[in-house]
């Protein structure tokens, strides 16, 4: 493998106390290297920034709810021309459900790396790997959902940690799945009987559990395994007024717990998407932002972190897991609406939505994200998501990275709106004046993700011995005054490594890369009450028999990479 040495940038890695300092990356073997031999091919990087790949924490981008956005609404693939072939490049398209090689191209050429999927219904595994193969450059890995299975809510009404820790494992192998991922605890579940859950002390129908047991319950089941990631919550109530509440009460249920790894984890709960949950009000009519309220929760609590969710204001597509929610925004604005029942496991629905700086509803939540954001402490636990496709679509990264970065960018935004006034009175983010550095940048979209997701050993900074992933673009942060600068370097990297090879060299895609797909084996001691549940309900309500269900490794994952974990002590 080629090496190279990319020379004189502005370098900024937080994780090792680098900020804008003039340095050298050196990339031999596909790792990052102290130095290189004197035929290593040289990239001048002299005026650019220079990062590690981009690492993200939660997006949807592959599997059966995204198939169906992408059927459901063939008028997104007008918001955006095709790409058409040309190189290593295969015709490409969509907006905001794009193509799977228009995801793999469109994240390369924002400098990101690594991406998770961050809702797989285990039933329908083999689509979400087949999705995700067909995906170019990417590492990536997919976390299935727990919160409304059935063998979980029977485990933890019956407080049996063990057996749920032991399914859970089981499940991880069979899906090859990364992490545990919880949507609207028990209330996707309620649904099945027209009904949701919307605290955390509602119980579920049947199961007689609330959403509250459910979440402690996974977090000590997720610890109990030592997975590389923490529980990743989407909690109850999302979207609604005054659901802020509901978000601080979920988040406090982390309280107390540590937690137990060996990838340098400190958070035992990751909230997704934050921005949809932190909203006061009792009505549309006196809706307003709790922003700053609940990042002032996560500032003060060190297990927990949590990813935005920024508002684009674009036109997209809203799909989730949490099927009542789908409903709901389908009364709300009378589109299209798809809704599915996924057997024993969970539910999904499928609804576009318009964004619009016109409402000020659209422009509260806008400003909401960004509030959570500025008023956020530690960065490396505060990461950019758009929760794509639910907020905007990820291909507005770097419009997001300009808002964050310029108060001139923020304050253009807002006279666009019609309400204007009315949405910097009921949000606290026309008052704010911090402007985020390119430091607090890498650490919302590189080093934080990568140390959240337990992957700090493999991405995330520029350390010796890490995957040669290295983002260079074209952005001096010496002369660079203009806002529209952040926005179009960061979408258009300069040069782009994955593990040590050139993928976007002077702009241009080169390469499609060695993807990897990311999945958790999990050591457990033999647990025969567990495989008779699993045996016994496969024979009575599943329609795929046992042996139909597990996803090949060889078959269906692109250079699997499996980390391996013992469970039995």
């Amino acid at each position: 493998m080629a090496e190279y040495l990319i020379k004189n940038g502005f370098v900024f890695d937080p994780v090792q106390g680098i900020d804008g300092d003039k340095k050298d990356i050196a990339i031999k073997d596909g790792k990052i290297v102290e130095k290189v031999g004197s035929g290593a091919k040289e990239i001048d990087a002299s005026g650019k920034t220079v990062m590690a790949g981009g690492v993200d924490i939660h997006s949807h981008v592959a599997g059966p709810k995204v198939n169906v956005g992408r059927i459901f609404r063939p008028e997104d693939k007008n918001l955006a021309p095709w790409d058409v072939a040309r190189g290593v490049r295969r015709m490409a398209g969509g907006f905001s459900i794009p193509t799977t090689f228009r995801t793999g191209y469109k994240y390369a050429e924002m400098g990101y790396t690594t991406v998770m999927e961050a809702a797989m219904p285990p039933f329908f595994a083999r689509h979400t790997h087949e999705e995700m193969r067909d995906t170019p450059i990417l590492d990536q890995g997919a976390y299935p959902v727990f919160g409304n299975n059935w063998f979980v809510l029977e485990y933890l009404k019956n407080q049996e940690i063990e057996n749920t820790a032991a399914y859970i494992a089981w499940l991880l192998r069979m899906s090859k799945g990364f992490a545990i991922k919880n949507v609207n605890p028990g209330g996707t579940e309620a649904w099945s009987w027209g009904l949701n859950c919307t605290t955390i002390h509602d119980p579920v129908p049947y199961f007689d559990i609330t959403p509250a047991e459910i979440v402690k319950g996974l977090i000590e089941a997720n610890e109990y395994l030592k997975l590389p990631h923490c529980m990743h919550v989407h909690s109850n109530n999302l979207g609604n007024p005054g659901n802020y509440e509901t978000t601080l009460d979920t988040l406090k249920l982390a309280s107390g717990y540590t937690a137990k790894n060996d990838f340098g984890r400190d958070q035992v709960l990751h909230h997704t998407h934050i921005q949809f949950h932190s909203y006061g009000g009792t009505s549309w009519g006196s809706f307003e932002s709790k922003g700053t309220e609940v990042a002032e929760y996560v500032n003060s609590q060190k297990n927990i972190s949590c990813d935005i969710g920024f508002v684009t204001l674009d036109e997209t597509t809203t799909m989730t897991a949490d099927g009542p929610f789908e409903h709901h925004l389908c009364e709300l604005n009378h589109l299209k609406w798809a809704n599915v029942d996924v057997e024993l496991e969970t539910g999904s629905g499928v609804v576009p939505y318009v964004y619009s700086p016109d409402i000020f509803v659209c422009g509260i939540q806008w400003a909401t994200g960004l509030e959570i954001a500025l008023a956020g402490k530690d960065m490396m636990r505060f990461h950019l998501t758009t929760d794509h496709p639910n907020a905007g679509p990820f291909t507005r990264y770097p419009r997001v990275m300009k808002w964050l970065m310029s108060t001139k960018a923020r304050d253009e935004m807002f006279a666009t709106m019609k309400n204007e006034d009315k949405v910097r009175d009921r949000t606290a983010l026309g008052g704010m004046d911090r402007e985020l550095t390119l430091s607090e940048i890498a650490m919302m979209t590189r080093a934080g993700p990568a140390r959240v997701l337990g992957l700090s050993h493999m991405y995330g900074s520029l350390t010796p011995g890490l995957d040669g992933d290295v983002a260079v673009y074209d952005y001096n942060p010496d002369t660079a005054s203009d806002p529209e600068a952040i926005e179009t370097a960061f979408a258009n990297a300069a040069f782009l490594f994955k593990q040590g090879e050139l993928i976007i060299n002077e702009g241009e895609i080169v390469s499609n890369g060695n993807k990897r797909t990311l999945w958790v084996d999990v050591k457990t001691n033999e647990n025969a009450q567990v495989e008779r549940d699993i045996s016994l309900k496969f024979s009575k309500f599943y329609t795929m028999t046992k042996n139909n269900y597990e996803v090949s490794a060889e078959h269906y994952l692109a250079n699997p990479y499996v980390i391996e974990i013992d469970a039995t002590q």
